[in-house]
């Protein structure tokens, strides 16, 4: 497979119009339905190679899409979740400064 193609699990008169957002794989046992003593054979039959880490993001990324930027009439909750996002994100890198700026109880 190339890098743009449709997944090769992808048959238009079976699926139809092709979708960005739905795995076209073998279908399995969510998350959620997993037991705890399941967890490693389930994890196990996971694709852990960069190209399928790369199409979970872009589902994941199509699934947000389709859900709040692409309805007809979305609402604020885009702009909030990006923003959340970025918080987060800049909290995360500077963190190492903001530590160091700490308040403490007893000063010298």
């Amino acid at each position: 497979m190339a890098f743009g193609d449709y997944p090769a699990e992808y048959n238009p008169k079976v699926h139809g119009t092709y979708d960005p957002a739905r795995y076209y794989g073998k279908p399995d046992t969510p998350l959620a339905d997993v037991k705890v003593g399941e967890l490693g054979s389930w994890l196990a039959r996971r694709n852990k190679s960069p190209q399928a880490m790369a199409g979970a993001i872009s589902r994941a990324w199509w699934r947000w899409q389709h859900k709040y930027v692409q309805p007809k009439r979305p609402g604020i909750a885009p702009f909030f979740q990006i923003t959340a996002g970025a918080m987060l994100f800049f909290y995360c890198i500077n963190y190492g400064k903001l530590k160091k700026h700490r308040n403490y109880k007893y000063h010298w």
